[in-house]
């Protein structure tokens, strides 16, 4: 085989595949408009998430788009956007990231997400109260009697002197107040300041430990003073919709989003999924047939297409949910098949020969096996580019 070629493993055993449950997409009228069946929600995630077809939009568009993507591995917005955008070129989005443009902070349910710098800077306030619940639930009481502000303060202008790591941050702190847990006080300053992780953490094949320093100092610009939830609400809806509010709330881990909802309403097309539950969203949003075909996509770890609804079977059934995580909590990448949650993926390296190892929930067509194959030779090409020898393997999961 020539270097760099991928070969494709197939499996040795074949079992019949399994008939897929029917879903009508027809719409019923009900008491507050059409009733959408999962695949119809299924059809109208993958547009709104360019998982449909590849689109043509910078990254810094797919980004803002997507309202931020979920990022705490590292690499994983690469995978993202490679799998959503024609030609994606990851040095792009390096380049933004040295520019300024994106940024990893931490915002939507106080997990780190790559963010536009405009979107850091509103978006970070407005889950404010999310960090706060986390803080307390966690870290509180470790504090031993130190002022929160005056942590938050003093941590600020450490992290403003030059960028430091969290431990480094916490070491310094407990100086000062040494009856406080060193780590608690780190994420004091995490939960009162809108720290973002600069580079070369986060750049492609780049690495390094996360440092820290506030969004207003590396972005030279404020926090919003009075960003606007509603408009946030409605660019979730955008790329996630329709949506009802518990699916809104598990998004971005704000509560009392109803009244917020019940605001828009007047701007807003109201539908109901099968099980009579109320959806939002905005009336002239991408709703394609049900029936639209879906090719298989490669998701990374943490893809926020699969974690920003409350009821997720509109993309992973519960029973491949439990699926996708790991002994020590870790989470698997997933394989898109018509649409939904039909693998996980994992891509390892030694020396010179890479391989993506695929295993599905269930059998697989021929014709099914050959595109997931040819996709994910795509992916391990632009992954692992530089490997001499590239393999994919497909394997029916045993457990």
């Amino acid at each position: 085989m020539a270097a760099g070629a991928t070969s494709v493993i197939r499996p040795t055993e074949r079992m019949p595949k399994p008939k897929r449950a029917k879903s009508s997409g027809t719409a019923v009228v009900g008491s507050s408009g059409e009733v959408l069946s999962g695949r119809a929600l299924n059809r109208a995630l993958l547009a709104r998430q360019m998982l449909l077809r590849r689109e043509r939009r910078t990254a810094l568009a797919a980004v803002e788009h997507l309202v931020g993507m979920q990022a705490q591995v590292p690499d994983t917005p690469y995978t993202g956007l490679w799998s959503r955008l024609v030609g994606f070129d990851p040095e792009e989005l390096s380049r933004l990231m040295t520019e300024r443009r994106v940024v990893r902070v931490s915002v939507m349910r106080g997990t780190i997400h790559l963010v536009s710098a405009d979107d850091c800077l509103t978006l970070r306030p407005l889950t404010q109260p999310v960090h706060d619940r986390t803080f307390r639930g966690n870290q509180g009481r470790r504090l031993q009697g130190a002022a929160m502000d005056a942590v938050v303060a003093a941590g600020r202008a450490l992290v403003e002197e030059r960028p430091r790591t969290f431990a480094e941050l916490g070491a310094r702190l407990r100086e000062r107040w040494p009856d406080a847990d060193a780590d608690a006080l780190a994420q004091a300053v995490r939960t009162g300041a809108a720290l973002v992780q600069v580079p070369p953490r986060g750049l492609w094949r780049g690495g390094g430990l996360a440092m820290h320093t506030t969004a207003e100092h590396w972005l030279g610009r404020p926090l919003a003073a009075n960003p606007s939830v509603d408009e946030m609400v409605m660019r979730y809806l955008a790329a996630f919709g329709p949506a009802s509010v518990a699916d809104a709330q598990a998004w971005c881990g704000l509560t009392g989003l109803r009244e917020v909802m019940d605001r828009l309403r007047p701007r807003l097309a109201t539908f109901r999924d099968e099980r009579g539950r109320e959806l939002f969203d905005l009336p002239n949003a991408p709703r394609p047939d049900p029936e639209t075909p879906a090719p298989p996509r490669f998701l990374p770890e943490y893809d926020n297409a699969l974690l920003s609804h409350d009821d997720r079977s509109r993309i992973v059934s519960d029973e491949h949910r439990r699926g996708l995580y790991t002994a020590n909590g870790m989470t698997f990448g997933t394989v898109l098949l018509d649409g939904y949650v039909g693998a996980t993926w994992k891509i390892t390296r030694e020396k010179s020969a890479a391989v993506l190892a695929i295993q599905t929930f269930a059998s697989l067509s021929a014709a099914d096996e050959a595109a997931v194959a040819e996709e994910g030779a795509t992916l391990l090409a632009f992954a692992e580019g530089g490997a001499e020898t590239r393999d994919v393997r497909i394997d029916l999961r045993t457990s």
